[in-house]
């Protein structure tokens, strides 16, 4: 397996932690419009080496979650504007165009210095 993606949370907008209550987690990379940024965790834009695709891991801190879905333009998304809607659902087809869909329970809260990695 490889590295497609990694990056560090930065900043956390004021709002961005309720989407975990809804079993989502919603990234932007740094520099994003402060409406945005607000529902977002903020963090570090690298390079995107490859396609997220079901089948790959999202590493967040410790934790690892198999990927069940992406969205069509989920990895244009993360490579573009470091953008990337995750649902903590293991649903097979991706609900919307720009989410990707992850097994195992949400986390309980995601905090500043967290590492998040797709792995191929």
């Amino acid at each position: 397996m490889s590295t497609i993606f990694q990056t560090t949370i930065t900043q956390i907008g004021g709002c961005a932690r309720d989407a975990l209550l809804d079993n989502m987690l919603i990234t932007f990379r740094e520099g994003a419009p402060a409406d945005i940024e607000e529902y977002c965790f903020i963090h570090q834009h690298g390079d995107t080496a490859g396609e997220l695709q079901a089948g790959g891991v999202m590493e967040l801190g410790d934790r690892r979650y198999p990927i069940t879905a992406v969205g069509e333009v989920a990895t244009q998304n993360l490579r573009e504007l470091g953008h990337i809607t995750v649902r903590f659902d293991g649903e097979t087809q991706a609900e919307f165009p720009g989410t990707i869909h992850v097994t195992g329970s949400t986390p309980a809260d995601v905090t500043l210095g967290s590492t998040l990695k797709f792995i191929a």
